[in-house]
């Protein structure tokens, strides 16, 4: 697990990343938030079709073709979140014994081949959106048009972009100066560290100042 919690003293360091850092933050988290909601207006349509098609026999209309809809939304809406928490899958048993401009050069590498891989997707998903817009692609079931549910692909891709451009200016920064606080970038905690962030989050006992 990371973390990125800044301490007062690390976005002193580099006030200008640090206000990327948080303005960003604030608009995953409202992706985020947005996928969550999605999730579970999706679980009640899914009630509403099981007790209408098995108590009533009148199933919701087109309901196949609202969680094909939807799954753009929970599936790649999230996805800057997660890379901003580091919540997905990362190499660390190669990483952690790396320090200084090591570490801080592999993470550079890394987050360079991911903007590449990212800037390909997103050219791609830009292009089947403007393919579905143009050609006025629709459901089966209920035509539906589904270029809204395309366009949120290279939108979701779009905003981890920024995020990876922002987490290899942190990078490149500690690579210059391994002594600096890190600041918008993924930092691997050990076990006891870990521990005790999950201790706080859980409220049981007062948030200290975490620091990096």
């Amino acid at each position: 697990m990371q973390d990125q919690t800044l301490s007062g003293e690390a976005a002193a360091e580099a006030p200008l990343l640090s206000s990327f850092d948080r303005r960003l933050g604030y608009v995953e988290t409202g992706f985020n938030l947005f996928a969550a909601f999605a999730i579970f207006a999706l679980m009640l349509l899914g009630i509403v079709q099981v007790l209408g098609r098995q108590l009533f026999n009148m199933p919701v209309r087109g309901y196949i073709d609202f969680v094909e809809l939807a799954m753009t939304t929970f599936a790649f809406f999230g996805i800057a979140y997660c890379q901003r928490l580091g919540g997905h899958v990362r190499m660390e048993m190669m990483l952690k014994p790396m320090r200084g401009r090591l570490l801080w050069g592999t993470e550079i590498f890394g987050t360079l081949v991911a903007l590449v891989v990212i800037a390909v997707l997103i050219w791609y998903g830009w292009g089947h959106f403007l393919r579905a817009y143009q050609l006025g692609d629709s459901t089966i079931d209920t035509q539906l048009p589904v270029w809204p549910s395309k366009l949120g692909v290279p939108v979701a891709f779009f905003l981890l972009w920024l995020r990876l451009w922002l987490q290899f200016a942190g990078y490149l920064r500690l690579a210059i100066d391994p002594q600096r606080r890190p600041v918008a970038v993924i930092t691997m905690l050990s076990v006891e560290e870990q521990a005790a962030h999950e201790i706080e989050d859980s409220g049981t006992v007062p948030e200290r100042t975490r620091e990096h």
